[in-house]
């Protein structure tokens, strides 16, 4: 007795092990072996054996294909046992060892046996691994008896057959399309109501890459009357799915219809997918997000707090794309703050914080702080995100907003419920000039006890650039200062250039930042005194071309095609000098913040962290006959070159490199009949055609991409734009959609398609510049170029300012792209880099007077690119 307690103490305190933990490999096969080779079968002691070798499997110990067969042998003979447990046991080691044993197909017998007898306990586990098992070579075999399973009268069975079906679509679609009759019938039927959700998933993933096809389907079963809740969730998704991806699909309307149908089903399971398909769907009318509102609205006051916390959560996010329509929840919201579930709670606070008026934002901040304490990081983030909302739609709350913020950046939070708080201060400095000073003294507060180095050189990094722009820049010093003294290596390297950057902007400091320099200079981290020395000779130098481009100047490269080209660079003999214009421009959203966004709005489903940058691979790399075209300077997003529901559909994406524009058609062939082989796609134009590369072999609902290279004339030669008339070409050979066979002969045909327009915004990448005014003082008026022009087709500001933005595709700056309302001037700031490393600035002045007049100002490191800039809007 005294053991049993000591042994349930430990097991108590976590400290004891499991019987099943820390298992020996070699020890649990040779049991194994003994066991099942035992007569007569001990169905206790096998199935104690069976869980130890699943254990070993899913601990991750690398079994070799001899024991694994071996045992593999072993477990085969526990067929002749009747229980239950082992049985079942049997079926998931035989999936698990599968992949790792040999001669696994030696069991088809056994389990076709199984998968035909009168045991229904067998009979699912059964069709389960025998799919499993079973190659594309063997399924011609079971197919029959696959086809009855999908029908048969028992559920269990039926459900199996048809989740096997699905995962065996993945490797053999053709075999599984010969299979849809049953799936169909089982879909319609009016038994179990699981049978008819995996019927139909079955059915959608055959049929899923033709659009036509999937609508169908939901046109189908929709007119069903008994069927399931969980298959209409289904086919709920899959409506929305197939309207967000594509808005030209046929009778698109009564798919909406169904969905909003569903809105008055009786299962509320059902009612709550349709609501979220809805407000997912991104709805850019309020009187779409209407009906969906209104049964969330209903959900607030439901009893269940699984229903009220869907609800709530559903019109968070409904509020973020428009508050408008969510704001008739208001007083319902109201009252779910003070319900007994945190979360519940909170992203009431949160939905009504995005929907409320600037009246009410005072009162709902006061109850943010009994809130937090009680609530986990992700509904904090979500708190946050709203309160960032706040301050960008009501400015002259900011300061009482970032004071709220500053308060939250106190408390105790992991690292993404601090980034979050940091981001949201950040975006405070930059939208409201008079609130930057408080934000950034709360940020100077923050990164005294910042225990994480990613968030405290970040705030380093904002101090060195927003510090400078204020009254009194001096007070930032100290704390910069201070990091140097107690941080980590990482730190104390950030806060270096932090200083810079003030010497650089402020020179009545500079001597003061040179003594701090030289101090830095005596660090015992190579790169705190390798930053610190180059910083102190260009600022000795007195260069201020060498102060702009090392210091106080933005780089605008892409750090990971830095890294890669400075590689490929030492890889050559290095007779000549580095090339940055070589180097790809960062995108945007690299450079840490994209123009116009809003920084407050959160993803519609799921709530999410905040978005990160990643670095895209150069995709030239992907194709040896194009690797020697790389570095792409841009990519165009896909432009469509035909009708959605056509029988060949090609999309075509522009990779601009030095000097060649690489065309990538990505093709899909729709019609089941047919084969398509050497697909190209013929241009004709002003431009020289260098090199194609063709699909060898495109088959039907398969995406493959075919390159067409043209080469570039000189910015002298450079038109404003190029059109190019495309032409897809292909050998057809027939082929039968059931059995997959092709015939023999082919013939050739081709297809025309939409032409395509090489502009003057596909030579140009977007850059940020934080300080526009400064760039354009450096560039310097020796090549800018100025005219005036007169916008006689547009009628407002906000539309001159869209179509200047999207014509020359350069970067907004200084959200000079937002155009107040009532503004009858507006000036709008743009910058980026010209193909071959050019530097281009403009300012469109534009004034509303019978029209728009525009004065158009163009400042390039080239004068040849301000020349074609300010042609090509003439």
């Amino acid at each position: 007795m005294h053991g049993f307690r000591r042994d349930k103490k430990e097991e108590e305190d976590g400290s004891g092990s499991h019987s099943l933990l820390h298992l020996d490999k070699s020890s649990v096969l040779q049991e194994a072996r003994a066991t099942f080779n035992g007569t007569p079968v001990v169905a206790r002691k096998c199935s104690h054996v069976l869980t130890k070798i699943l254990m070993v499997l899913n601990q991750g110990e690398a079994i070799g294909k001899e024991e694994a067969t071996e045992t593999f042998f072993a477990i085969t003979k526990l067929f002749q046992s009747r229980d239950q447990a082992v049985r079942r046991l049997v079926y998931v080691c035989i999936k698990d060892m599968a992949s790792i044993s040999n001669d696994v197909i030696i069991v088809t017998s056994s389990l076709t046996k199984d998968m035909t007898g009168k045991e229904d306990e067998w009979r699912a586990p059964a069709i389960r691994a025998l799919c499993r098992i079973t190659d594309a070579q063997m399924l011609q075999s079971i197919e029959r008896l696959m086809k009855q399973a999908m029908v048969d009268k028992t559920p269990q069975v039926a459900s199996a057959a048809l989740t096997s079906s699905v995962h065996v679509a993945r490797t053999n679609p053709e075999v599984v399309r010969r299979w849809l009759n049953e799936a169909t019938e089982a879909a319609s039927s009016s038994g179990e109501g699981l049978v008819q959700y995996h019927a139909i998933g079955l059915l959608y993933t055959a049929r899923k890459h033709d659009k036509l096809a999937v609508r169908k389907l939901v046109s189908k079963h929709a007119r069903i009357a008994n069927r399931s809740s969980l298959a209409c969730c289904l086919l709920i998704r899959i409506a929305a799915k197939a309207l967000e991806e594509d808005d030209s699909v046929p009778n698109s309307g009564e798919m909406m219809d169904f969905i909003e149908g569903c809105l008055r089903h009786k299962s509320e399971m059902v009612i709550y997918e349709a609501a979220r398909s809805l407000v997912g769907l991104n709805a850019t009318n309020p009187k779409e997000l209407a009906p969906a509102v209104s049964v969330l609205q209903l959900f607030c006051s439901s009893p269940k707090p699984t229903l009220r916390l869907a609800a709530v959560r559903t019109l968070s996010a409904a509020a973020a794309i428009q508050p408008a329509a969510v704001s008739a929840c208001n007083l319902d919201l109201e009252n779910l703050m003070s319900d007994g579930n945190r979360s519940v709670a909170t992203l009431a606070m949160s939905t009504l914080l995005k929907t409320g008026g600037e009246s009410s934002v005072e009162r709902l901040v006061k109850q943010i702080s009994s809130f937090m304490a009680d609530i986990g990081d992700e509904l904090k983030v979500e708190v946050v995100r709203a309160v960032r909302s706040l301050c960008e739609k009501f400015p002259r709350k900011a300061s009482t907003l970032s004071a709220t913020l500053a308060q939250m950046l106190r408390d105790e939070g992991g690292v993404e419920y601090k980034s979050a708080l940091v981001d949201a201060l950040i975006a405070v400095l930059h939208d409201d000039n008079d609130a930057r000073n408080a934000a950034l003294s709360h940020l100077c507060e923050f990164i005294e006890d910042c225990e994480h180095t990613s968030l405290a050189t970040r705030v380093l990094h904002v101090l060195g650039r927003e510090g400078p722009k204020t009254a009194r820049p001096a007070a930032f010093i100290r704390y910069i200062y201070n990091r140097v003294i107690l941080e980590a290596a990482a730190v104390r390297a950030a806060a270096v250039t932090a200083l810079a950057q003030f010497g650089a902007h402020c020179p009545q400091l500079l001597p003061s930042i040179l003594v701090l320099l030289r101090r830095c200079a005596l660090d015992q981290d190579d790169e705190v005194r390798d930053r610190a020395t180059l910083y102190i000779a260009i600022f000795q130098s007195e260069d201020q071309s060498l102060i702009s481009s090392f210091i106080s100047g933005e780089m605008h490269y892409s750090v990971t095609a830095l890294e890669k080209s400075l590689k490929n660079y030492l890889k050559t003999s290095c007779s000549e000098e580095f090339d940055m214009k070589t180097v790809p421009i960062a995108t945007p959203l690299e450079q840490g913040i994209t123009s116009g966004s809003a920084p407050g709005s959160a993803p519609i489903e799921p709530v999410v962290a905040r978005a990160k940058a990643t670095v895209k691979e150069d995709p030239l790399e992907k194709v040896p006959q194009l690797a020697k075209y790389s570095p792409v300077f841009k990519s165009s997003g896909p432009l469509a070159l035909t009708e959605a529901l056509t029988e060949y559909t090609v999309s075509c994406v522009k990779h601009v490199t030095g000097s060649h524009v690489v065309l990538q058609f990505t093709c899909e062939n729709t019609l089941t009949d047919q084969l398509l082989e050497d697909v190209w796609v013929q241009v004709e134009g002003d431009l020289e055609i260098v090199e194609i590369v063709n699909i060898d072999e495109l088959k039907c609902g398969v995406q493959q991409s075919c390159y067409t290279v043209v080469e570039l004339p000189d910015v002298d030669n450079l038109s404003s734009t190029f059109t190019l008339a495309c032409t897809l070409k292909f050998k057809v050979r027939d082929c039968d959609p059931t059995t997959g066979e092709v015939d023999d002969g082919s013939y050739d045909d081709d297809y025309v398609l939409e032409d395509i327009e090489i502009t003057v915004a596909d030579h140009i990448q977007k850059v940020l510049k934080a300080d526009w005014a400064a760039a354009w003082e450096e560039l310097g008026p020796q090549n800018e170029l100025e005219d005036t022009f007169a916008l006689s087709a547009m009628n407002t500001l906000q539309e001159a300012v869209k179509q200047i933005h999207s014509f020359l595709g350069m970067q907004a700056c200084e959200r000079s792209d937002n155009v107040p309302e009532g503004r009858s001037a507006h000036t709008l700031l743009l910058a980026g880099v010209f193909r071959g490393g050019h530097a281009v600035l403009v300012r469109s002045r534009l004034a509303l007077s019978n029209g728009v007049t525009m004065n158009l100002s163009v400042r390039s490191t080239d004068p040849r690119v301000s020349n074609l800039i300010t042609q090509s809007v003439g």
